[in-house]
């Protein structure tokens, strides 16, 4: 059963699918790319979704999420797998515009990344209802259109063996959550969207909505 708590941290995984890297013009990473949301970055499906407009564009970034239900540093690949306690999508929002001037100034770029509302997270279910995270699959619509479609199987680093290597650079708390990459196919979102994530599980689709204000 998924953990009724607030994360230390929720880590993300970037570029993790080729075809998102490509789109965006980046190379195809080696070794995982990883960043850091603080819980201030959270927001709940009911609240919507805003920005500071003076920043420019707000991109959506559609992610197979999981829970981390107990301690895990230097993990084993089995260890990470049974440290899995909740599985749901989520959506790490970039502030696109700020993150390409903050880039080529050779600057961090978490302020285009870890600003508070840049991580919406969807309910959580029991990792048991994925079969297999080599083969998971779901999908994003902006306004009823599918915009997004991860399939796991198209991922550089697998869902478990992310949560094992994180595990070796960031001691991994009872409810942190790990952001595995999103596909290709983000773009800017605009006042009014409504947003759907949907996941296909051993008990048929599950789907969550959200909306920009």
């Amino acid at each position: 059963m998924s953990l009724n708590t607030t994360p230390s941290k929720i880590i993300c995984v970037g570029r993790n699918y080729a075809d998102h890297a490509k789109e965006l013009g980046n190379a195809v990473p080696d070794t995982p790319i990883l960043f850091i949301k603080p819980p201030s970055s959270l927001i709940g499906l009911d609240d919507g979704i805003r920005w500071n407009a003076d920043l420019g564009e707000c991109h959506f970034e559609c992610e197979l999420s999981i829970q981390i239900g107990k301690r895990l540093k230097n993990a084993t690949e089995f260890e990470a797998r049974a440290a899995m306690s909740g599985v749901t999508l989520g959506l790490d929002l970039t502030l696109r515009d700020l993150q390409n001037s903050l880039k080529k100034q050779g600057y961090p770029w978490e302020r285009s990344k870890a600003f508070d509302g840049s991580c919406v997270l969807g309910g959580w279910l029991s990792p048991e209802m994925i079969a297999e995270y080599k083969d998971a699959r779901y999908t994003f619509k902006v306004n009823g259109v599918q915009r997004q479609v991860g399939e796991t199987s198209h991922m550089l680093f697998d869902v478990v063996g992310l949560i094992a290597h994180i595990s070796q650079t960031f001691t991994l708390e009872p409810g942190d959550v790990v952001m595995t990459g999103t596909p290709a196919g983000v773009a800017a979102l605009h006042a009014g969207d409504q947003l759907e994530m949907m996941l296909e599980t051993l008990l048929g689709d599950v789907s969550w909505k959200t909306f920009v204000r």
